[in-house]
Parts: structure tokens; C-alpha cells; sequence
């Protein structure tokens, strides 16, 4: 399934940038998780909690940096993570863009998402509800950790 998101964050694109392009600051902004840790130049692995309705997923995997090109504002990220406890998992390709907005910088991120096992059965709607809840919360803590 594919998905688009976007949200302004109130800093400037550069700032912005810097703060994206640094992992494991970054992902302490992404809701669930609850380590993370460098492997190499742009590859990282860490773990995940969050709950899709009544299951609860616990995901362990790995973040690779594909592209950081800051011309054209635009990273590109494979995710890949699995839960040994339900037998699932997800394998994602992401493209952060950064673009002057009203306000700050806006934030779009496009997804080719593919939810493996127990946890493709809630379907494309509970999943996108779930990442537009996350994707809001992730805007809330990326301005907390800017404003600090």
C-alpha cells in the first residue's frame, strides 16, 4: 500500500534537515521507539512498540539511509522490521521531501508500505489511520525537540 503524509514544522528547511539526517536523534521523535542503534555510515537497527487496534506489535529491524540528497531537499529510507512473536512484519521504501510552507517547512513523506502476516489483516484503512495518528504525534515531538 501506498500512502502520502505531510505536515509544517515551524523552523526553517535547513535546520530541519540537519536535525532528519541525524538518525538516532531523530527517531527518539518517533513514537514507540525504544532503541536505536548505529550499525555503519547509513544503516541503523533498533526496535519498536505500538499497538494497531486490539494487537500489540513489538518490531525489531533495520533502517537504511538509500539517498540524502540536500539539493533537492529529498532522503530516501528502506525499512525493514519483523515481529517474532506474531509471525509478521513490514518492509517499507520512504521519501522525505522538504519544501518552503506557510509557516515553517513543510514535511511530505510518501510511503510504499508492505505489512506482512497477522498484521496485514487489519487492512489499508486501520493502517493508514495508524500512521496518520503517528505521523501527527511525530510532528508534535520533531517541534519539541527543535524548540529545545
Amino acid at each position: 500500500m501506498t500512502f502520502t503524509q505531510e505536515c509544517v514544522i515551524p523552523v526553517e528547511r535547513e535546520r530541519l534537515w540537519d536535525f532528519l539526517m541525524e538518525l538516532p536523534r531523530v527517531a527518539r521523535c518517533v513514537p514507540g521507539v525504544e532503541t536505536i542503534e548505529v550499525v555503519d555510515a547509513s544503516a541503523y537497527r533498533g526496535s519498536l512498540k505500538f499497538q494497531v487496534g486490539p494487537i500489540r506489535l513489538a518490531l525489531q529491524g533495520t533502517v537504511t539511509v538509500e539517498e540524502r540528497d540536500r539539493n533537492v531537499w529529498r532522503a530516501r529510507m528502506r525499512a525493514e522490521a519483523n515481529d517474532r512473536r506474531l509471525g509478521g512484519g513490514i518492509r517499507a521504501r520512504m521519501s522525505l521531501t522538504l519544501a518552503p510552507g506557510e509557516g515553517g517547512t513543510r514535511l511530505l513523506i510518501e510511503t510504499d508500505l508492505a505489512v506482512l502476516g497477522k498484521i496485514g489483516e487489519f487492512g489499508q484503512p486501520v493502517i493508514k489511520k495508524k500512521a496518520d495518528t503517528l505521523l501527527a504525534e511525530f510532528a508534535r515531538n520533531l517541534q519539541s525537540a527543535l524548540a529545545a
